[in-house]
């Protein structure tokens, strides 16, 4: 009980401080309260839509969740330029061409709510409030509010459909670019490779097969000859004649060879069709061979053989020139078939590095291939959503609520603001005499000694005043009380009179911290 007299005394020491700041703040309030104009509040309501055709039947480009697309718009519409322009044409401040673009647009910020739902799964609705200072003007301003974010939102997603079209269509443009070169390079390696490319390897390793049996065939022909000569004159030494037998003209080997790739050509014509390879390359043969038997010569050359110095000689020489000049027509066939033969083995050598570098080049041609697939169909699909906006069937705004005139000020709550005023004032105050008790260490209790110093009193006499004393004492404070509790609010209010109206300043607090009351 002691304490709290004691401090209620410190209270009562200190009352004129908890007074000055008490009575100004409260007076500041007050006036405030009492003097700031009425303001009127409209309201309209959003609705984000979503698309109007089925995704499973045509979707969009423009992929923006709701939330997304709620904070969007949202972010668009408090642009400077946006809240500059709005402002000045619906003259929504007083005093607006005295303000500055910063004083503008914070006061803009001030007096325009933006509230979106919460939560998990919130719904796609907007609500916007403008606070002005008539009801025409509030409702103006909400009506350029609608007509800013219909244009905004229109621009915005026509446009990114617009950049999402333009970038397949370059796209497909490069990618087709692309497969273009690709398919030159790969004609171009064809054309310098074709004769080792692998589509033709089957092909070329039958050729070379039966070029290689070509060439035993010639020589089994051509030993066949040395030995049908060397035994020609081995008869003609042992007997001095050459049997009619003997001496039959027989076929050489290319009119031999020329039966045989016919009858093969007759076999090959009953399986298979004139265009098959096989009767292509036994055609090419038997062609070859009847041209080089047209420019073979008939008959032996008609020179002067000399005299026979025995029967049969002349036969004789007849037999060996027909064998000699066969022999001679095979060996260059047979240099002819080891040329071809080389060649081929040439190309075959070379066939699995142009095949691997061939299926590079495959490869990467199907790789672009199959992007540029992608991208026609991207493009296809870009060129469907673009389609989408242009037509606003996709998300769009709907305005479910429109801006309505107010027919009665919403604002301002004089009694809230003065009485928190006042609620402010008197904590203002209590504040500032507990501040002012806390850095005063002065020590003016028998306790205070005790824990400063730690030594006891043996009494404490306490100050003995006059009645002068007590009488001017109470004077002062009484007079002191009275200018503070009239003296001050007077000035306060002389001050929002002469110098700077109170409610001027409160507006422009509330738009610096961005709250209205």
């Amino acid at each position: 009980m002691s304490d709290l007299k004691y401090y209620f005394s410190i209270f009562l020491r200190r009352l004129h401080y908890f007074l000055i700041v008490s009575v100004i703040v409260t007076a500041v309030s007050v006036i405030a309260a009492f003097t700031l104009p009425p303001a009127y509040e409209s309201q309209t309501r959003l609705l984000l839509e979503g698309p109007q055709i089925p995704a499973e039947l045509a979707s969009s480009t423009v992929m923006v969740g709701l939330a997304e697309q709620l904070e969007i718009i949202e972010q668009r519409l408090m642009t400077r330029a946006n809240l500059l322009a709005v402002a000045r044409n619906q003259n929504a401040f007083e005093d607006i061409q005295e303000m500055t673009a910063d004083e503008i647009v914070e006061a803009m910020r001030a007096r325009t709510i933006i509230q979106t739902p919460g939560g998990r799964n919130p719904t796609p609705i907007m609500n916007i409030t403008f606070e002005a200072r008539s009801p025409q003007i509030a409702a103006g301003v909400l009506n350029e509010y609608l007509t800013l974010i219909e244009q905004q939102n229109a621009e915005f997603r026509t446009t990114r459909a617009g950049n999402t079209l333009e970038f397949f269509q370059q796209e497909v443009a490069r990618l087709g670019q692309d497969l273009d070169a690709q398919s030159a390079r790969i004609l171009e390696f064809k054309t310098k490779n074709s004769g080792a490319l692998p589509d033709s390897l089957e092909y070329r390793l039958d050729q070379q097969a039966t070029l290689q049996e070509q060439v035993r065939q010639i020589d089994r022909d051509i030993a066949t000859l040395r030995n049908q000569r060397t035994r020609l004159v081995e008869v003609f030494e042992a007997t001095g004649q050459i049997t009619e037998e003997q001496a039959a003209p027989r076929l050489s080997p290319d009119e031999e060879r020329l039966q045989e790739l016919r009858a093969q050509l007759d076999e090959a014509l009953s399986v298979y069709s004139e265009t098959n390879p096989r009767v292509r390359v036994l055609q090419a043969r038997i062609a070859q061979i009847e041209e080089r038997l047209a420019k073979a010569p008939e008959d032996a050359p008609d020179a002067a053989a000399p005299a026979p110095q025995r029967p049969g000689a002349t036969m004789l020489d007849l037999q060996l020139s027909e064998i000699d000049t066969r022999i001679s027509m095979l060996q260059e066939q047979r240099a002819e078939t080891e040329d071809r033969l080389a060649e081929l083995s040439e190309s075959l050598a070379r066939t699995p590095a142009n095949t691997v570098a061939l299926d590079e080049l495959t490869r990467a041609y199907a790789n672009i291939e199959e992007q540029y697939n992608l991208a026609v169909d991207r493009l296809a699909q870009a060129s469907t959503g673009e389609r989408i906006e242009s037509l606003s069937r996709g998300q769009r705004i709907s305005v479910i609520e429109p801006p309505a005139v107010p027919n009665t000020p919403t604002k301002p709550n004089r009694m809230l603001i003065a009485g928190g005023g006042t609620m402010f004032g008197i904590l203002a105050g209590i504040g500032l005499v507990l501040l002012i008790e806390l850095l005063n260490r002065t020590a003016r209790r028998p306790e205070d000694i005790v824990k400063r110093i730690g030594v006891r009193p043996l009494a404490t006499l306490p100050y003995m005043r006059s009645r002068s004393e007590v009488f001017w004492k109470r004077l002062i404070k009484i007079t002191l009380y009275l200018a503070i509790l009239v003296g001050l609010p007077a000035a306060v209010y002389a001050i929002h009179l002469y110098y700077l109206p109170l409610d001027l300043l409160a507006d422009r607090a509330m738009n610096k911290i961005g709250v209205r009351w």
